[in-house]
Parts: C-alpha cells; sequence; structure tokens
C-alpha cells in the first residue's frame, strides 16, 4: 500500500533521482549493504558542513527533504543523520535536524504499523522542533508539528510533508 500525502503540491527541492524503492526494514534489501539495495556501494559519509544562513544551496539538505516528503522515511532519517553530524549535534541547527530524522523515523514505525514506538519517536522529534523559530532551514514549525500530530491520530493518516520556503533572514 502506498503512503497518501496530505499536500500533493509540494514541489521536488532537489534534482537527485528517488531511489528505485523504499526501504521497509526486514521486507526488502537494505539500501546500502545489501548487493540488491538501491544503493549498495554508495559511501555515506556528511557534508563538510552544513551552513544555517545558506540552507538552501546544500543539495544534501534539500534531497534529505525530498525523500522524507515521498515516503522514503528510511532513507531520509539517514540523510538527515549525516546532516546533523556536519551541522554539529550540539548546535541549534544540529538539535533541530535530529528532530527531522526522529520524525522520519516516527513516520516509518507509524508506516509498518507500529504506533507505539511511532509515537515516542514523534515526541522526541518534536520536542527538538519545537525549540526552533516559527520558520527554520526553511521550515514552517508549526505547520509540520501539526501535520505530524494529525497523522498519528488518524486511523487513515495522510502523511505530513516538509515544504520549504524562502524567506530573508538568517536561519530563515
Amino acid at each position: 500500500m502506498e503512503p497518501v500525502f496530505a499536500d500533493l503540491g509540494v514541489p521536488r527541492y532537489s534534482k537527485r533521482d528517488l531511489p528505485a524503492y523504499r526501504h521497509l526494514p526486514f521486507w526488502n534489501p537494505n539500501p546500502f549493504h545489501d548487493r540488491d539495495g538501491h544503493s549498495y556501494g554508495e559511501k555515506l559519509s556528511p557534508p563538510q558542513s552544513f551552513n544555517v544562513e545558506t540552507w538552501w544551496d546544500c543539495d544534501d539538505y534539500l534531497y534529505s527533504v525530498d525523500l522524507f516528503n515521498n515516503g522514503f522515511w528510511w532513507e531520509a532519517h539517514v540523510y538527515f543523520k549525516q546532516l546533523c553530524l556536519a551541522a554539529g549535534q550540539n548546535s541549534e541547527a544540529g538539535r533541530f535536524i535530529l528532530g527531522l530524522v526522529l520524525i522520519a523515523a516516527a513516520m516509518l514505525n507509524y508506516y509498518l504499523a507500529e504506533p507505539e514506538s511511532a509515537a515516542v519517536l514523534a515526541q522526541l522529534g518534536l520536542d527538538k522542533l519545537q525549540r526552533a523559530e516559527d520558520h527554520y532551514l526553511g521550515i514552517d514549525v508549526a505547520a509540520l508539528i501539526q501535520d505530524m500530530q494529525q497523522c498519528l491520530r488518524s486511523d487513515l493518516p495522510e502523511y505530513p510533508r516538509i515544504r520549504l520556503t524562502w524567506k530573508t533572514g538568517l536561519g530563515s
């Protein structure tokens, strides 16, 4: 069953192709370690840095958002994790991106019918996101939080998507 998304009008933000399939642990090949994986042989490493003032120039960030928005939650959490390391795990940006790691993992668990795990991961992630400004790294934080909460309360969820906006000002 394919995920249903709340806002089908959200554009792609990067030019990179999406993976050939959504990785679902224990259901299909591990993308990086299995010879049949969609990204077998690809070496993951954090970008050299992640700059809050120019987040829109970071293709890894834009690609991570695309992965999340298209239901590639396992892949999104992996790529967001690399960005968290690049930003510095203890920095404001690193903590925010860790929130994105956690909500991607929450959505994967929810999709796999693990609502208890999803709820715990979502709450941990949302706690980190709530510490940010109204718009941070291009994300309308309140809208994303509301979409996540609505999804987790619904029996027939419409999965949340991250809408990026280019506002003026640092970190927006």
